[in-house]
């Protein structure tokens, strides 16, 4: 069999093609030119690549629904390692009120719209660590705690964008 029919192995990495030129005539110590195709992506592979992008290029928009997401399965974990952890996680729920009474006590003067702000800085505070503190004792998922996450979840996300907008 001839060198020029006979066909060559060439090792190339997964995923990729190749494809071979054959041989020019006239020049007998030559290598072969070996043409390097990459394997085109799949539709999955480019609509995860599209949303991946997407997710990267607008991180700081969503970081209240990263968070809530990533502490949805944290207390799923936490509850099922230590269901105690509940009971040490409670008295953090009054963390925020804590605050609320000490910036009145401090600054009792602050104007209206100052004021709206702390309370609703309080309650919204209050409201994901009672959460956080259920969750890990009963469960994320055990009776009104998975809609009371949607809600909360829903409602700072809704806050973070306004106010980001607005400054």
């Amino acid at each position: 069999m001839s060198s020029r029919t006979r066909s060559r192995t060439i090792k190339t990495a997964a995923g990729v093609h190749t494809v071979q030129i054959p041989r020019q005539r006239g020049r007998r110590g030559s290598q072969p030119f070996v043409v390097v195709v990459p394997e085109r992506p799949s539709l999955a592979r480019e609509a995860f690549g599209f949303t991946g992008r997407l997710l990267w290029k607008h991180r700081r928009s969503i970081a209240p629904l990263a968070l809530a997401t990533i502490a949805l399965p944290l207390t799923a974990l936490l509850h099922w390692w230590a269901w105690w952890s509940g009971l040490l996680l409670g008295p953090l729920a009054v963390a925020p009120l804590v605050w609320l009474a000490f910036a009145l006590l401090r600054r009792p003067a602050a104007g209206r719209s100052v004021l709206l702000w702390r309370i609703g800085l309080a309650v919204g505070g209050t409201s994901a660590l009672t959460w956080l503190a259920l969750a890990a004792g009963f469960g994320p998922a055990a009776g009104p705690l998975l809609p009371l996450w949607l809600l909360i979840t829903l409602a700072v996300q809704t806050a973070w964008l306004v106010l980001r907008r607005k400054g």
